[in-house]
């Protein structure tokens, strides 16, 4: 009973999600390097919830490069009981692009509404369901850190505008390339 007399109350299916989250992780199988952690954020960085290059260091893509052997691995191992990720990888490509555009929703509406802390979180949630993606595609990170590093300097204008007309009529856009 809570100190009002009542009794507390039951949580929502967000604090579900959120509390796993905070469960004890599967152990990676053998051969794969545990992903390091992020080193500590100084005192003052947290206090003005400052992201400073010291405060992230240690999570840039090498972070999503172990996150991709992790989930690769749960989809190796395929144990759908004691593994989310191998279990949304047996659900199928659908499920996982359906769970990947959740995610996106979410990340949109918490950033829209302007919640920070919870636009951080969700975007984490995008990631991880990117990565997922990735897993059930085949596409390793290094392709996408390639593609990206092939766009780097080009104009976004001029790099839409390179690409095959027959891309932009099967993705069904009027936006201008």
């Amino acid at each position: 009973m809570a100190k009002d007399g009542k009794p507390p109350a039951k949580p929502g299916p967000k604090a579900k999600k959120k509390s796993l989250r905070r469960e004890a992780k599967l152990p990676l199988p053998p051969g794969l390097p545990a992903p390091e952690a992020p080193p500590a954020r100084r005192a003052a960085d947290v206090a003005a919830g400052a992201m400073t290059p010291f405060a992230v260091a240690g999570a840039e893509a090498a972070i999503l490069d172990a996150l991709w052997q992790t989930v690769e691995a749960r989809r190796v191992a395929g144990d759908t009981e004691h593994s989310h990720s191998a279990r949304l990888l047996a659900r199928g490509t659908p499920k996982v692009a359906q769970k990947l555009g959740e995610e996106a929703v979410e990340c949109v509406i918490e950033a829209t509404q302007g919640n920070r802390a919870a636009t951080i979180l969700e975007s984490a949630d995008l990631l991880y369901h990117l990565v997922v993606v990735w897993v059930d595609a085949g596409i390793r990170p290094e392709e996408v850190w390639a593609e990206l590093a092939r766009r780097q300097g080009l104009s976004g204008i001029a790099e839409k505008a390179a690409r095959p007309k027959a891309i932009v009529r099967a993705a069904q856009t009027t936006k201008l390339p």
